[in-house]
C-alpha cells in the first residue's frame, strides 16, 4: 500500500539478491569440490554476469520486488521456485552454447539450489523482521475509512484478517446517520463531514474513501483532509478530480486504488535520515552526559525541583509523545503561564514573551545556549522527534490552528527546523512559522537537513535566536 516508499526498498532488495546469488556460487564451489574435480573459482565466475541480470529480471517479472506486507509465505516462495525454474533453463541453454564441456553442470545445478535457499531464507527473514517491528508499534499506519459500502466491509475484513501488515482501521464514517456504532465491527465516528473534526482530534494517517459506487468525492472533505497534511485514498470507481501527486496502485491485487499526496518523501531518503538521527542521537546523548552533572547541580542550587522537565506534545498526524528537557523554569511556571497570555509577543497560536519572569537564571542560561533541549536528544533515539523537522507543539496550542496550520504536524517533530535558523526571534507572527514549516515540508530532502543542522551549529556557537 506504501507504493512510493517501496521504491527505494526495492533497489535494496535487487542488491540484497545479487549478492545472494554471488554468494550461492561461492557456497555451492566449496560444496561441490568435495564431490568432484573443480577448476579454480574464477573459471566459473563469468556466468554471474547472466545469472544476476537473468535472476533479478525474473524476481521484478513475478513480483517479487512489490511490498511483501500483505504477500503470503506459500505464494512468495512459490513464485521464488519459479525464478530459479525458468532461469534455470535460460542459463543452461546459455552454457551448453557458450562452454558445454568446461562448466561443471553439478556446480551449477547447486548453484541453483542453494541460490534458491539463501534467497527465500532472505525473503522470509525480511518479511518476519517487519512482522515483529509492526507487533511492537513501528511502521503501524491508521486508517480512517469514509462509506459504509460492500467495498468498506471487504477491506476491513482483508485488513482484520492480517494483522502482520501494520495496518489499524481506527473508524468508518458513514453518508448518513443511522445512529449504528459499529459497521463490521469497526467504530463509526459519525457522517463523512465529521472526518475533518475526527482527525484533528485522532492519529490518522490515511483517509480512503470506499463510498458505493456512483458516490462522489466530496471535494470539501478531501480538500481540508488533504491541507492537513494526511494521504487520502480512494478506491476506483469514483469520480474525482486531483490537484496535488497521485498514484494509482492495486492493495492485494484486488482494491485499485488512487491515492492523493499532500507530501511525498521517498524511502531510501527518510532510511538515510534516520540513520543521521541515530548518530545524531548517540552524539547528543554523549555530550549530554558530559555535562549533565554541573548542569543539575546549578538548577537544583537556584531551584529546587526535578532537574527535567517533560511535556505532553503533538508529533506526526496526532501521536502523542512526552517531549523531554532540562528544567529552566520555576516550578510553578505552568500555573503562572495564564496570567502572562496579554503579554505574547507572538501573533498566532504560539507562547512567547521577552524577559519571562518564570525563566530562572540558570534557565536564562542554557536557554540561550540550547543546552535546555539536549534531553530531546533521547526523543530523537526513540524515533518520537528527527534532529530536523518541525517543532513539537502543545495539544493546547493545536487546537487553535486552522486547518492549514495542521500541516506542520504531518511529519515528525525535529529539534530544529528552518524557521530556528531563519531568525526565530524576529519572527512574531505564528502564520510565518507555520509558512516555514510548510515550505521545508514539501521541499525536503537529506541535503536540506544537512545544512540546517550546520546553520543550527552556527547559530547555537554564536547564541543567536535562542530564548
Amino acid at each position: 500500500m506504501l507504493k512510493r516508499q517501496a521504491r527505494t526498498l526495492t533497489k535494496i532488495a535487487i542488491i540484497v539478491d545479487a549478492v545472494m546469488i554471488v554468494a550461492a556460487l561461492t557456497v555451492s564451489y566449496v560444496i561441490m569440490r568435495n564431490f568432484t574435480r573443480l577448476d579454480n573459482l574464477m573459471k566459473y565466475n563469468w556466468i554471474l554476469l547472466m545469472m544476476i541480470p537473468v535472476w533479478l529480471y525474473l524476481m521484478g517479472h513475478f513480483n517479487l520486488y512489490a511490498s511483501l506486507r500483505t504477500r503470503n509465505i506459500p505464494d512468495l516462495l512459490k513464485d521464488v521456485l519459479k525464478v530459479h525454474l525458468v532461469g534455470s533453463v535460460i542459463i543452461s541453454s546459455a552454457i551448453y552454447l557458450i562452454d558445454p564441456h568446461g562448466f561443471s553442470r553439478l556446480l551449477f545445478g547447486g548453484c541453483v539450489v542453494v541460490s534458491f535457499v539463501m534467497i527465500s531464507a532472505a525473503k522470509l527473514v525480511i518479511k518476519q523482521i517487519l512482522y515483529y517491528l509492526r507487533r511492537k508499534g513501528y511502521n503501524i499506519r491508521y486508517l480512517l475509512l469514509a462509506g459504509c459500502s460492500e467495498a468498506s466491509a471487504a477491506m476491513i475484513d482483508l485488513i482484520t484478517n492480517h494483522p502482520e501488515w501494520g495496518l489499524i482501521i481506527v473508524g468508518i464514517a458513514e453518508e448518513e446517520p443511522h445512529n449504528e456504532e459499529l459497521f463490521c465491527g469497526v467504530k463509526v465516528i459519525g457522517t463523512v463531514e465529521e472526518i475533518v473534526e475526527y482527525c484533528k482530534l485522532n492519529p490518522v494517517d490515511e483517509v480512503i474513501w470506499c463510498m458505493e459506487h456512483g458516490t462522489h468525492v466530496q471535494e470539501d472533505v478531501y480538500y481540508h483532509v488533504f491541507r492537513m497534511g494526511i494521504t487520502f485514498r480512494t478506491v476506483l470507481d469514483y469520480s474525482c478530480r486531483p490537484t496535488t501527486l497521485a498514484d494509482l496502485s492495486l492493495f492485494n491485487g484486488q482494491f485499485q486504488i488512487l491515492t492523493f499526496y499532500s507530501k511525498e518523501f521517498k524511502a531510501g531518503q527518510l532510511a538515510v535520515k534516520r540513520c543521521l538521527d541515530i548518530a545524531g542521537s548517540f552524539v547528543g546523548l554523549a555530550i549530554t552526559a558530559l555535562i549533565l552533572p554541573f548542569v543539575a547541580i546549578a538548577i537544583r542550587l537556584e531551584s529546587p525541583g526535578p532537574i527535567f522537565f517533560s511535556q505532553l506534545r503533538m508529533g506526526e498526524n496526532g501521536r502523542m509523545f512526552r517531549c523531554w528537557k532540562l528544567r529552566s523554569m520555576y516550578m510553578d511556571a505552568e500555573a503562572r503561564k495564564q496570567e502572562l497570555m496579554a503579554r505574547n509577543e507572538m501573533k498566532g497560536a504560539m507562547f512567547k514573551i521577552a524577559d519571562d519572569p518564570r525563566v530562572t537564571k540558570v534557565g536564562a542560561f542554557i536557554r540561550k545556549s540550547s543546552i535546555d533541549e539536549l534531553p530531546q536528544f533521547w526523543n530523537v533515539f526513540k524515533g518520537e522527534m528527527s534532529l530536523v523537522g518541525t517543532r513539537p507543539p502543545t495539544p493546547d496550542e493545536v487546537k487553535s490552528y486552522e486547518l492549514w496550520h495542521r500541516k506542520r504536524i504531518s511529519i515528525k517533530p525535529g529539534i530544529t527546523g528552518l524557521w530556528q535558523v531563519s531568525g526565530r526571534n524576529k519572527i512574531q507572527d505564528f502564520d510565518n512559522v507555520a509558512e516555514l514549516d510548510i515550505q521545508y515540508i514539501e521541499n525536503w530532502n537529506v541535503w536540506m537537513d544537512i545544512k540546517i543542522l550546520f546553520k543550527t551549529i552556527m547559530v547555537v556557537v554564536a547564541r543567536r535566536g535562542a530564548s
